[in-house]
């Protein structure tokens, strides 16, 4: 008979942020113990401690960790525990939950487009950091913040450059040739002016920061306004099957260089990581719940923790554990995958590359889905997973 290793976190500041995660040695011990009906949710502590220690040794400025890509309360005080202390919300709720998990946490309101409501309420619960690219959303947190002297503003500029696998351009983002004209206005009501500007999610290509960041110095050059503050944004991308982008540092080191080439030597910067920060820290578990030849439909899907897999048929790193003891055939073949619920749009084309013997029970594992799963799951047809276990 196997005998699982189950490891228990002990309740010492060591391991704090474990507390009330299952800990396993590994993700089929996990699967053959937790006996989920759903997809698990796997966390890999070490390996967001790694990342963490890369943006915070790397990067020279602020790293707020965008909250959206994994909101998860271990996620977050894990975080904390590994160093970051700064983090971008886009809603009140994101912001309730980082005050609630984490009281001392520096919050910054980074959604260029919010209610009323959600500004007023982020300012009475100690945020003072928010981002607007319009000169009527300015306006309505100079309001709502009854005119605060204390406020840290950035203009969000519409920058062009490419290289991302997701453009973020067209939604977000003053026009350039207006931006000079807003800033001016925003230096009256900011403590702390500065820029943002979001270069694509997966950005490939390390130079298109450097493109930004020489837009933004012609925006400011444009202004004549003094400027504290620049933010980079997020984009950093994670190396996935058919994507393998240069180094992390290679980001840092063209940002750097940009930065000092611009004039923002003695600027304050941040940036925003959010998919690279844990990506790479997560996975999801599904199960294989029948095979029809080369079709397998899953306990997951597109509803839920498996959007990017079947909408953007983002491609993800695969294993495949076995639901008894069977070694897996060497041979390999593509699959079609369809999620649980009832909606024929639920299917994931792939290719997914398994073993030839997948069959019913054995459990899909995609890889570096620690962002963006946990964030994308509905609640369709009763559809959903609330199990996260650790596995060191």
């Amino acid at each position: 008979m196997q005998v699982l290793e189950v490891l228990r976190p002990l309740p010492s500041a060591e391991n704090w942020t474990l507390e009330g995660l299952n800990t396993y040695a590994s993700v089929a011990d996990a699967l053959k113990t937790e006996q989920c009906n759903d997809s698990v949710h796997v966390f890999y502590p070490k390996k967001l401690a790694e990342m963490a220690a890369r943006f915070l040794a790397g990067f020279r400025g602020t790293n707020l960790y965008a909250v959206k890509a994994n909101p998860h309360p271990a996620i977050l005080k894990s975080l904390w525990q590994a160093g970051v202390r700064d983090f971008d919300v886009a809603s009140l709720r994101e912001v309730e939950l980082v005050s609630k998990t984490l009281p001392g946490a520096n919050l910054y309101f980074m959604h260029p487009v919010k209610s009323r409501q959600a500004i007023r309420h982020a300012y009475a619960m100690g945020v003072r950091g928010f981002s607007f690219d319009t000169l009527d959303e300015l306006i309505k947190i100079e309001e709502e913040t009854s005119g605060a002297a204390d406020l840290k503003l950035f203009l969000r500029l519409g920058v062009a450059v490419q290289g991302a696998a997701y453009e973020l351009s067209g939604k977000f983002g003053a026009p350039l040739d207006l931006a000079p004209l807003i800033l001016r206005r925003a230096r009256l009501s900011a403590q702390r002016l500065g820029v943002c500007f979001h270069v694509g999610s997966q950005c490939m290509r390390p130079d298109a920061f450097a493109d930004a960041i020489a837009q933004a110095a012609g925006v400011l050059k444009s202004s004549g306004v003094t400027l504290d503050l620049i933010d980079v944004g997020g984009g950093f991308p994670v190396a996935y099957p058919g994507m393998e982008p240069p180094a992390l540092e290679e980001y840092f080191r063209v940002i750097h260089a940009a930065l000092d080439a611009n004039g923002f030597n003695d600027t304050e910067t941040l940036c925003e990581p959010g998919r690279a920060l844990v990506a790479e820290a997560g996975a999801v578990a599904a199960r294989i719940e029948l095979r029809k030849g080369a079709d397998l439909y899953l306990n997951d899907g597109t509803y839920g923790a498996l959007f990017d897999a079947g909408v953007p048929e983002w491609p993800f790193p695969l294993d495949l554990v076995a639901g008894d003891e069977r070694a897996l055939s060497n041979d390999v073949i593509g699959y079609r995958a369809y999620g649980p619920t009832c909606d024929s749009c639920d299917k994931m084309a792939g290719p997914f590359p398994l073993p030839a013997d997948a069959r019913e029970g054995d459990w899909v594992l995609f890889e570096h889905l620690g962002a963006y799963g946990l964030t994308m799951q509905a609640r369709f047809n009763g559809f959903y997973s609330e199990t996260l276990v650790a596995v060191c």
